[in-house]
């Protein structure tokens, strides 16, 4: 169990400097318009993951923690998200971001990088980057990660608010 927790911490390190396979793209194009707004995270699930892992998402809590965030995605790029969840574990948090989309291979993706006070955006050299699917009131985005020497995706769906 002590081995599975490692790889899932080394799987959640991994992602911040991850780019997703074409494999999520789906021929469409999002585009920076129609993902600006308020968002709510409402499901995460995974494939090539067992369910009774431990998942920390975005190097700060349990996927559990996530479920239910709000996302706000304001046309100039500095948004946020704010975690409320009362499950086991979780603690409410908000996180200053900096977004944008990205186009990698032909996938769109959706990237952001957590702001902290005192520290200018362009001084932040971590991030996060996930494959990205709208169609307007949903969208879905598509982490890859590694886990047991295989590739394994963290799926997020989100709801506009």
């Amino acid at each position: 169990m002590k081995k599975l927790f490692t790889v899932l911490l080394l799987a959640a390190s991994l992602f911040a400097i991850s780019c997703s396979s074409p494999s999520g793209a789906t021929g469409q194009t999002t585009s920076k318009k129609s993902v600006i707004g308020s968002w709510i995270m409402t499901d995460i699930s995974f494939e090539g993951i067992p369910e009774r892992a431990k998942v920390t998402v975005f190097d700060q809590a349990s996927y559990e923690c996530f479920k239910g965030s709000q996302w706000v995605l304001p046309s100039n790029g500095k948004g946020s998200y704010t975690l409320s969840s009362t499950a086991e574990g979780c603690s409410p948090a908000s996180q200053q971001i900096m977004w944008s989309l990205y186009k990698a291979g032909g996938t769109d993706q959706f990237q952001f990088k957590k702001l902290y006070d005192g520290v200018k955006p362009k001084n932040v050299a971590e991030g996060y980057r996930v494959s990205v699917n709208n169609n307007g009131n949903t969208m879905s985005w598509r982490a890859t990660v590694n886990f047991e020497d295989k590739n394994a995706y963290i799926i997020y769906t989100l709801q506009r608010r």
